[in-house]
């Protein structure tokens, strides 16, 4: 364990702000069920986020808007059960914050209430403050999320790298001082340039968190799935792959056809 590392208990949302402050990287993945957020809490992940992501990983639709405020709930409650060590935060899905801050309110609550996670994460800035405000009247802690803010695919009409241009890499770092100020404990910051996201780190005081935002910033979040493999079509830049699962388990389950066609399966000392 190296002098600038702390090992916490329980990772808390001052937990990740001490880390920044003693500039520990921060370890961030998703997890959407129980048997792979104990794997991903055990090996010392320090914070989980139970993604909207999963309506494309779990449900496969092909962007996040569709996922419900209760299909969250359940995959948060899931990931809460297997959950020990990392803090875990949870994506307010498309439709249950925006442009009305009491629902905002009342979908942060249900989460917290209903499944036990310890935060919820809103994707936006100066657009959706007065939902931040509210929910943090309640003591429910915020994540910020902004660059490419997949809830908006379509106003985007694409996935390519946000705030290339000086006009919307300035509102980036005024939304993210505003998220601050507001009392967010962290920000996510998606696909934006490298060199920006480091000054957004340098300009504010909590954890920024990158996907496909550089090495400058406090930490690192990847989709589970896409970095474990199990997922194969897509392959951006910022993508790492540990493992390659999907080949691993697709030829795993042949070789189980394979074995119960040809009688393979089961033997003489796997039956009773």
């Amino acid at each position: 364990m190296s002098a600038a590392t702390k090992e916490f208990k329980k990772v808390t949302t001052a937990s990740v702000q001490e880390m920044k402050k003693r500039g520990e990287k921060i370890a961030m993945l998703t997890a959407y069920d129980f048997t792979l957020a104990r794997m991903v809490d055990q090996a010392g992940v320090d914070v989980i986020l139970v993604g909207d992501s999963a309506s494309n990983v779990m449900a496969g639709h092909e962007t996040t808007l569709p996922i419900t405020l209760s299909q969250m709930i359940y995959h948060a409650s899931s990931v809460v059960r297997a959950v020990e060590r990392a803090l875990v935060v949870v994506d307010l899905p498309f439709g249950s914050y925006q442009g009305n801050s009491k629902e905002a309110l009342s979908s942060a609550i249900r989460i917290m209430k209903e499944s036990g996670a310890h935060a919820v994460k809103l994707e936006g800035g100066s657009e959706i403050i007065t939902s931040v405000k509210r929910i943090l009247t309640a003591g429910i802690p915020v994540m910020g999320h902004l660059g490419l803010t997949p809830q908006s695919i379509y106003k985007f009409g694409t996935y390519t790298v946000r705030a290339k241009e000086e006009e919307e890499a300035e509102k980036l770092i005024e939304d993210a001082l505003l998220l601050e100020s507001t009392g967010c404990f962290a920000i996510v910051l998606e696909k934006i340039p490298a060199k920006l996201a480091t000054r957004v780190a340098a300009a504010v005081h909590i954890p920024v968190i990158g996907i496909g935002a550089g090495n400058g910033v406090d930490g690192q979040v990847l989709v589970l799935h896409d970095m474990l493999g199990m997922t194969h079509e897509f392959s951006p830049r910022f993508l790492r792959r540990y493992l390659h699962l999907y080949e691993s388990i697709t030829g795993g389950i042949r070789q189980y056809c394979e074995d119960v066609k040809s009688l393979n399966f089961p033997n003489e000392s796997e039956q009773y």
